[in-house]
């Protein structure tokens, strides 16, 4: 499985997206720094175990997180 593949069940990204979102409303006693921290740690071990599950390649999540970044920044020349 790629990111690729992934991305196209939209219905099933839009359903966790939602799930996700909800989970996240709950955590508002915490910063956003706190938040965006202890996420960073929770996608660092996601990202591990598909690599060593074989799920991705270490160049697909280079890619992954190229994205997340230009996505990230993408309003910063603003």
């Amino acid at each position: 499985m790629s990111f690729t593949d992934s991305a196209r069940d939209d219905g099933t990204v839009e359903e966790c997206l939602d799930e996700l979102n909800d989970f996240v409303a709950g955590l508002q006693q915490y910063s956003p720094t706190v938040l965006a921290i202890a996420l960073r740690v929770h996608l660092e071990g996601l990202l591990h175990a598909l690599l060593e599950g074989k799920m991705c390649t270490p160049e697909e999540v280079r890619d992954f997180v190229r994205e997340l970044e230009r996505d990230a920044l993408q309003y910063e020349a603003d």
